[in-house]
């Protein structure tokens, strides 16, 4: 005997919406749970003092006038900065995280080298969408940071 046989009654009805909301419940607790254990954290710890320098901090970058480029080929990140003739930029000071969008568990802090072209590291790869949160110093000291996506395809790892 299967719960459908016989007559639509009242407490088949209630059975039926119980476990649709049951089941929409158990999925929404899953998806809330999986959200709060990816979430990578800050950014800043204070958006308000962070915000107080904003676009001062954006002008003397834009200044720089760098054209930032990132890809990973053979298990190689390659970071090019070029500056605004076309020649590799003046970096004083390079630091990175390359890592997942939403998620740290894969985060790396790539050793770069500069190779007289551009700054390589050695890196562990997998397809998919991959972050290079970027912060560099041009000789004067002034900031560049920037989050560039870097896409790796099958046969880039």
């Amino acid at each position: 005997m299967t719960l459908f046989s016989g007559p639509l009654t009242g407490r088949k009805t209630f059975t039926i919406f119980a476990g649709a909301f049951a089941v929409i419940i158990s999925v929404n607790l899953v998806l809330a749970w999986q959200a709060i254990a990816t979430f990578p954290g800050l950014e800043v710890r204070n958006s308000y003092v962070a915000s107080q320098s904003f676009d001062a901090d954006r002008a003397a970058q834009e200044a720089l006038g760098w054209d930032v480029s990132a890809a990973v080929q053979d298990g190689i990140l390659r970071l090019s900065i070029l500056g605004p003739d076309g020649n590799p930029a003046a970096v004083s000071g390079l630091t990175a995280i390359f890592g997942r969008a939403t998620s740290v568990r894969d985060d790396q802090t790539p050793d770069f080298v500069f190779d007289g072209a551009a700054f390589t590291a050695p890196v562990t790869t997998a397809p998919g969408n991959w972050n290079l949160r970027l912060v560099a110093h041009d000789a004067a000291g002034v900031q560049f940071q920037q989050r560039i996506i870097v896409l790796v395809d099958q046969g880039d790892d």
